[in-house]
């Protein structure tokens, strides 16, 4: 980007919402979560997910929208508030309070129903909006071996 200019505005459509599973924002606990996506009929047909439910798993983009604006970090923290824990920077951590609220997680594909997408552990309460959708394919996933902080695992172990 040259250097006098300033960043473009992104401009997003959600494709479709949660519907169901976990009405609270709350931590831990949804490997069990039961939801539905379903997708604006505005916006596509059946043929937008033809072909999706050859595939186990799912990548969802979403937004955070109930993270008010002025809780929003941009600095480091200590990950849940955990002050046994490392502070570390808004960037090393997958917290709500993210510049942009975006969050990005995978799940189970149950089944297609039309627009509905029938899902299981997605951490995605009942109405947030779903930027896009995509289809987890392992070759996508983390080439190599995978290191991470002591923290970061005892988050996760609860988790799902």
């Amino acid at each position: 980007m040259p250097e006098n200019s300033t960043p473009a505005e992104v401009i997003s459509i959600p494709v479709g919402r949660v519907v169901g599973g976990r009405a609270e924002v709350r931590d831990d606990d949804w490997g069990g979560e039961t939801a539905i996506i379903r997708l604006d009929a505005d916006q596509y047909g059946p043929e937008a997910v033809a072909g999706l439910d050859s595939f186990s798993h799912l990548e969802v983009v979403y937004h955070f929208d109930r993270v008010p604006v002025e809780k929003i970090e941009t600095g480091a923290r200590h990950p849940r508030g955990n002050t046994d824990w490392p502070r570390v920077g808004i960037f090393a951590q997958r917290g709500k309070n993210r510049p942009n609220r975006i969050g990005v997680s995978r799940c189970r594909l149950i089944k297609t129903d039309g627009l509905d997408l029938h899902i299981q552990g997605l951490d995605a309460v009942d109405g947030t909006p779903v930027l896009d959708i995509k289809p987890y394919m392992s070759e996508f996933g983390p080439q190599g071996d995978t290191t991470q902080p002591d923290w970061a695992t005892t988050i996760m172990r609860d988790y799902y």
